[in-house]
């Protein structure tokens, strides 16, 4: 009766991939269709406030700066609110969750418009094996504990001393 499905999962984002956007990569970010506009102008935002308060972009400290998982974030909400599955008329949240040892939680939060059940889960992991497979082209891991084949990876680089 509500007009959908709610979807609310979240993903974790490996926090020492988490940087600040350099010129390079705004311009790579700029070719993605979902996210051009918005690069362009809150990098223009970011600017004119650095300069009304006299912070050079070199200024790590004080300057304002896109950043990868921000601008992850926005290409996700983007992404779903061009989704032809995703109800734009129900609430649409895409947000940082607190940090937890697995990492950032991104959650995203909406609603499928199919509330068949079987159609909703193979809708809500098209958008997830979407998202998964995206976020490398942000510069972002997402988290996953190591397995055994990560120790074993591990094992064999010290044996041969490629470590």
């Amino acid at each position: 009766e509500s007009g959908g499905r709610r979807i609310k999962r979240s993903i974790y984002v490996d926090l020492s991939t988490i940087k600040r956007c350099t010129p390079e990569m705004l311009e790579r970010f700029k070719r993605i269709k979902y996210i051009a506009d918005y690069v362009e102008e809150k990098n223009q935002e970011l600017s004119r406030w650095n300069q009304e308060r006299g912070i050079h972009m070199s200024d790590v400290a004080n300057a304002r700066h896109l950043t990868n998982v921000g601008t992850f974030r926005a290409y996700i909400q983007s992404y779903l609110e061009n989704h032809p599955q995703v109800n734009q008329d129900m609430t649409l949240l895409v947000r940082h969750l607190e940090t937890t040892s697995q990492g950032l939680p991104i959650q995203i939060y909406c609603f499928c418009r199919d509330k068949v059940w079987a159609n909703y889960e193979r809708i809500q992991a098209d958008i997830f094996d979407h998202i998964l497979a995206i976020a490398p082209e942000f510069d972002l891991r997402i988290f996953q504990n190591p397995t055994g084949g990560d120790f074993r990876t591990l094992s064999d680089s010290r044996m041969r001393g490629t470590e």
